[in-house]
């Protein structure tokens, strides 16, 4: 059949949960056995949020083909089992980037660049790239921002042309919000309804419309606001809070939100979807009984989201090792050797972040020290790597003025040290080691036992690197560099065999752990974690 088009949108306030919508919806038609992806268009100049700090945009998301994207990607991602690349995020940046450049290039014959046609056009030409070379039978896009604001108009009138241009092929889910006013006792479908009617007013008509809701909506209700909107009643969806967003598929299917898609675009439903797989996982959510406890050691602990792929990585390894995960965040600027012992001794093991800069990087030289002189499983990530390497050279090693020139450029034993390709490059977007890398992992090793292989690919995000000048000295002293890039022969992986779990990965291995395939590290590091707290409580 021909690629259909699905557009999602938003009203009346941000952060209702397009992204999750749109990954339920994906999860339900994937396990109708169709071909789907999503993409996500936002409406910032950036061209990527590569150099956006995370207390402004959360997560950066890297995809396989080293794009620096939205964390909803990390989302589509664990729904659909299915990898990204830079085709599935696109800004207004990159749109406006592309039009400027083929108007340097002549492309436009000398006519007059503008937002319709020049503009809506790129923006088409991206929303059709994933079905024209993806192969794929539906392509979900969502758009960021909300109905109503300025920044999105192009996008919206985008969508609006391909729906005409499309017919059937196009259709548009419409998310919205529905407060409850708790001094009058009741639920107010008016700011529904003002959303439905500025979509209305950009020459959008929504096919379906889903509720964001605290409380149920009473039938009645939704028929109010069915009529209202000129939806179909039976279009209309609530999406009330659950307790975990692995849920929202089969909430989504409950109501037959996939069967009213596919028939609104010419597709008749059979069957059931196979969410067999799917529902052992939210079984196993919902048997856990045993605690495991996790530290998290960062700077951005109090923005949760800067950490999203890790937090669902360790919720993913947790569940399918039976336990519910208690997720402990642990301001890294807080740990001194004074506190560190009252910060930790509850831990069952311990993440190290990832992060950039130097702030909080002390804390992290203190957690790691306690973490091995105590024992406990600790999990280094990119830069939580990093200073592994660095505690470890300065209180084993001797070289107390051991460093990264991240942070003091002057160290004589840099034993973190910035890439060589990165030394001349002065622009900070999109430059850095990027995507997925072959690793090559050693024989006997604990990370190859975890993984089961020797050769395992992940993704990147960095500019510095682990200093090869040291290695030797580094291997003799009981640090073994276990991964390394086949190509380069940059150190990848480190770990002390002597500890139960004390490992450090250069690359991101939460970009690579999904809902139906958790990353075998991610359940290794939470297995040893387990055995560390049985072993701490006896």
């Amino acid at each position: 059949m021909d690629t259909k088009y699905i557009f999602v949108t938003g009203g009346v306030v941000s952060s209702l949960g397009k992204g999750i919508i749109s990954s339920s919806l994906a999860r339900l038609l994937l396990s109708r056995g169709y071909r789907v992806t999503i993409q996500k268009f936002d409406p910032y100049i950036n061209i990527d949020p590569g150099t956006l700090n995370p207390y402004e945009h959360g997560e950066c998301y890297v995809t396989v083909d080293g794009h620096e994207a939205d964390l909803d990607l990390g989302h589509y991602e664990r729904f659909t089992n299915t990898e990204t690349t830079r085709a599935n995020n696109v800004t207004t940046g990159r749109i406006y980037q592309a039009v400027i450049d083929k108007e340097r290039h002549g492309d436009y014959l000398g006519k007059t660049v503008q937002i319709v046609p020049h503009i809506t056009d790129e923006i088409k030409r991206n929303v059709k790239i994933l079905g024209n070379t993806g192969n794929f039978d539906f392509v979900i896009t969502e758009i960021g921002g909300t109905v109503g604001d300025i920044e999105s108009t192009p996008f919206l009138e985008a969508v609006r042309q391909l729906r005409w241009e499309l017919g059937k092929d196009a259709l548009c889910v419409h998310l919205t919000y529905v407060p409850y006013l708790r001094a009058a006792k009741e639920l107010k479908t008016k700011p529904t309804q003002h959303s439905v009617k500025l979509l209305q007013q950009v020459g959008i008509q929504p096919d379906v419309l889903v509720l964001r809701t605290e409380k149920d909506i009473p039938v009645g209700m939704r028929r109010k606001v069915a009529q209202f909107c000129n939806v179909a009643p039976e279009a209309v969806i609530q999406s009330i809070d659950v307790p975990t967003i692995y849920r929202v598929p089969l909430k989504m299917h409950e109501q037959h939100l996939d069967e009213i898609v596919l028939e609104k675009m010419g597709v008749k439903p059979v069957g059931e979807p196979d969410l067999n797989a799917w529902n052992r996982f939210l079984d196993k959510i919902e048997s856990a009984e045993e605690v495991l406890t996790i530290g998290l050691v960062g700077k951005y602990v109090e923005l949760q989201d800067a950490y999203k792929s890790i937090n669902e990585s360790l919720f993913q390894a947790a569940t399918y090792c039976d336990r519910k995960l208690n997720l402990v965040y642990v301001h890294s600027e807080k740990l001194t050797d004074e506190t560190v012992g009252d910060y930790l001794k509850d831990m069952d093991g311990v993440v190290i972040a990832p992060g950039f800069g130097q702030r909080g990087t002390d804390g992290k030289f203190v957690a790691l020290k306690w973490c091995r002189e105590n024992d406990v499983p600790t999990f280094g990530i990119c830069l939580g790597m990093q200073c592994m390497v660095i505690e470890y050279a300065r209180n084993v090693l001797g070289l107390k003025d051991a460093n990264s020139t991240e942070i003091d450029t002057q160290t004589k034993n840099n034993v973190i040290d910035l890439m060589e390709e990165q030394k001349s490059i002065s622009n900070m977007g999109g430059t850095m080691r990027l995507g997925a890398y072959d690793c090559t992992l050693r024989e006997g090793s604990k990370v190859a036992k975890a993984y089961g292989a020797t050769q395992v690919r992940e993704r990147h995000r960095h500019r510095f690197e682990f200093n090869d000048d040291f290695r030797e000295r580094f291997e003799k002293g009981g640090m073994q560099c276990v991964g390394e890039n086949p190509k380069t022969h940059l150190v990848e992986v480190v770990e002390v065999p002597e500890k139960r779990w004390y490992i450090g990965t250069q690359y991101h291995p939460e970009y690579q752990s999904t809902v139906l395939h958790p990353n075998p590290l991610f359940v290794d590091f939470v297995k040893a974690a387990i055995e560390y707290g049985k072993d701490r409580k006896k």
